[in-house]
């Protein structure tokens, strides 16, 4: 069994990131398949009630958000490398526009061109994560209207890629492609797909070659033995003291860190590492026991507790 645990679901654009990740990288991992809405009994003791997906475990160290995720699976396998020399804050840049306008477009369609044959139960849990009342009918209203924005972003990618290169860096694939790959796969999911992807050749053809990549050596696990793994293991992160934290927050520092966006659920802890990119605590759970949670900073807020 991998010491990679992916906790996913197979329609999430989100997780299709990393499973990519997985196949540039040649890894082995342990998939366990989550539900796509509340609840999930076996995983929130080791997230402390992070709601968003994916997530991933190694042992009783859990890592929260594509963009750390990502970040995390770089420093450990960094060959071949998603970061190329000269380029590496590229991707995470392309990042926050693909996570968040475009998604957000991305997922306005999807409401509006399949919300009226979603489960009452979907909707439900996703007004619950996003906070806010999903008027289905509306929604449906409103597609025809995002296609203008669809089509804005997919040309940003197509001019990107106009002069044949055949990743969005040139050579090789790096992070920047797995982000804005992401909206590409999710879009697909559509009925209306191929007419707003299909003028855009240059997007067509570097789709494909991402597709093609595959997602690693891949094998389940269940929610409830992922759990146990959690459970018996023991955190691996140090204690390191971020000199230059613009708030004075040190190790042994209570806090809560809740999700900027949406899913605005808070996980309490106290601090054990830090510096500019993410923060780690520690929770002492009464089913998972001790963990260590790691969040990006970008995009989520901490506070005092």
């Amino acid at each position: 069994m991998s010491e990679l645990i992916f906790h996913h679901y197979e329609s999430s654009p989100f997780s299709e990131k990393v499973r990519l990740v997985f196949g540039i990288k040649g890894l082995a991992w342990s998939s366990v398949e989550i539900p796509n809405m509340l609840p999930r009994p076996d995983l929130m003791p080791l997230t402390g009630g992070y709601r968003k997906t994916p997530v991933m475990q190694i042992g009783a160290d859990i890592y929260c958000d594509t963009q750390l995720i990502l970040r995390e699976l770089e420093r450990r396998f960094p060959t071949p490398t998603l970061l190329p020399r000269g380029n590496k804050g590229i991707g995470a840049m392309v990042g926050f526009w693909a996570d968040r306008p475009f998604f957000w477009t991305t997922a306005g369609m999807f409401i509006g061109e399949l919300g009226p044959h979603l489960p009452e139960a979907f909707i439900k849990d996703r007004e619950h994560f996003s906070g806010g009342p999903i008027d289905v009918k509306a929604a449906a209203a409103a597609a025809p209207l995002l296609r203008d924005g669809l089509r804005a972003h997919l040309a940003i990618l197509s001019e990107q890629l106009e002069d044949g290169r055949p990743y969005i860096l040139g050579e090789p694939i790096s992070l920047a492609d797995i982000n804005a790959y992401m909206n590409v796969w999710f879009l697909r999911r559509l009925p209306i797909a191929d007419a707003l992807i299909a003028p855009f050749a240059k997007v067509v053809a570097w789709e494909a070659r991402i597709s093609a990549i595959g997602h690693g050596k891949r094998q389940d696990l269940s929610s409830a033995d992922a759990l146990a793994i959690g459970t018996s293991a023991v955190p691996q992160t140090r204690a390191r003291l971020d000199a230059d934290d613009p708030n004075g927050r040190k190790p042994g520092d209570q806090v809560a860190v809740i999700p900027d966006d949406s899913g605005k659920v808070p996980v309490v802890g106290t601090i054990v590492a830090s510096d500019a990119f993410a923060i780690a605590i520690r929770r002492q759970d009464p089913v998972a026991g001790d963990v260590v949670v790691h969040f990006p900073k970008a995009g989520f807020i901490i506070r005092p507790v």
